[in-house]
């Protein structure tokens, strides 16, 4: 059976086999081009002088070729001071140390950070974070006047000087312990918000737990010490940021530099509070098997950095270990702000929900800590679970915001629901389960 082609098929097949042959012919000629462009690249006196002889001639020549590429890209690249790293933190003796930024989280320099140590007096800042929130939910008042306990009176080490059956104002007790580090004021407002200090301490681990401070336990509000008693330098970090951030009205209290009650002035132990006006706070600390102890914070140029030192030698060492790490966090690294806390980045499809669209967002700002110079290089995306189901709680994580720095990730956020999501009705559960199937 012979093949007949119609005058269709027949200008069909003639167009395949020219555009067949066209490509072919484009194929061979190419080398030519390429070869010139290469040629042009390596810069003519090269060639001719390769033509004559295979050394001699060819030195001048790569010596032209050699100096012009190589020095200005060289020059570029050590100008730039983004791609230049930071130096190492510096060396701090003591037991633990940790240097983080209050925005992002990320930590800068740290030894030990999660090793369960001692306190001391750095146990204040919960027991002040503890009254701090019964403030806040209208349980007590600082006008509150506490009657002070034979208990109180009699609680060891630093002190107030409150004297047994006076009555004193919340807020005066809190000045006493922030301040001048007062145990028997710490032991005071402990009785005051819980009834007994025992039951304080049951609210001080509740909060660590909410805060997830998972290697803390409380025993006292002092600090003094106890065989139970311990936290980390993570912990503490942790601790001192919720106090920032949920109670920026008491918070410049650790900035005061002396009280004085009962006609006795006592100066905030905290040096940095005289040596670097970026200094605002936090808390020192010290006891014989803990040693020196002290968490600060500093703010400069929109940065706030929080340092912990625990364990260290002497005052001066504390203070000055502190100050180093402070320092070097400010003079080499920079923070930005990306996106505030809870706003909408995106609006995803919901299945199964009384509405079809729900608009996410950063559960706390979105924040990179990058080497001064290079915040223009941080790259951000958003990873979402799929498929996003009802129910969903208003601040229930759906996924994350992830920060890189040359493909490293240097931060990750949860994103949360913006709004709560209830459950639909029968036909849009039934319509969505449908439509999960392809």
């Amino acid at each position: 059976m012979k093949l007949r082609l119609t005058p269709v098929l027949r200008l069909l097949f003639l167009a395949l086999m020219l555009a067949a042959f066209g490509a072919g012919a484009v194929e061979k000629p190419a080398d030519k081009p390429t070869e010139k462009a290469a040629v042009k690249a390596t810069d003519k006196p090269v060639d001719k002088a390769a033509t004559k002889s295979t050394e001699k001639p060819a030195d001048k020549p790569a010596d032209k070729t050699a100096a012009k590429p190589t020095d200005k890209p060289a020059n570029k690249t050590a100008a730039k001071p983004a791609d230049t790293a930071p130096p190492k933190p510096p060396e701090v003796p003591a037991k633990a140390h940790l240097l983080i930024d209050f925005n992002s989280g990320r930590v800068l320099a740290e030894s030990n950070l999660d090793q369960r140590l001692e306190p001391a007096s750095l146990t204040k800042i919960m027991t002040a974070h503890v009254v701090f929130q019964a403030l806040k939910a209208g349980r007590i008042q600082l006008t509150d006047e506490v009657q002070i306990s034979e208990k109180a009176w009699r609680t060891g080490g630093s002190k107030t000087f409150v004297e047994i059956g006076n009555k004193i104002p919340v807020e005066v007790l809190l000045k006493g312990m922030i301040i001048q580090s007062g145990n028997d004021a710490s032991v005071a407002l402990a009785e005051h918000v819980a009834g007994s200090e025992s039951l304080f301490a049951q609210l001080m681990n509740t909060e660590a737990q909410r805060l997830g401070m998972a290697n803390t336990h409380f025993t006292n509000a002092t600090g003094l010490p106890d065989p139970q008693l311990y936290i980390t330098a993570r912990d503490l970090a942790t601790l001192a940021a919720a106090t920032i951030r949920e109670f920026p009205e008491y918070y410049p209290w650790y900035a005061i530099k002396e009280f004085t009650y009962h006609n006795i002035k006592q100066h905030n132990r905290n040096r940095l509070l005289w040596r670097d006006d970026a200094v605002d706070g936090v808390k020192t600390g010290h006891t014989e098997t803990a040693g020196y102890c002290l968490v600060a914070s500093a703010h400069r140029e929109g940065m706030r950095l929080i340092s912990v030192v625990m364990g260290s030698a002497g005052e001066e060492a504390r203070a000055r270990a502190s100050l180093e790490l402070l320092n070097y966090g400010l003079r080499f690294y920079e923070t930005r702000e990306l996106y505030p806390e809870g706003k909408v980045l995106q609006n995803v499809r919901v299945y199964k929900g009384s509405i079809k669209e729900l608009p996410v967002g950063p559960q706390r700002v979105v924040a990179a800590t990058v080497p001064r110079g290079q915040a223009d290089r941080v790259e951000e995306r958003v990873e979402l679970q799929t498929p996003i189901m009802a129910p969903l709680a208003k601040g229930q994580a759906v996924g994350n915001v992830i920060l890189s720095l040359g493909g490293e990730e240097i931060g990750r956020v949860p994103v949360v629901a913006l709004e709560e999501v209830s459950e639909g009705g029968l036909w849009r559960r039934g319509v969505d389960r449908v439509l999960l199937w392809f």
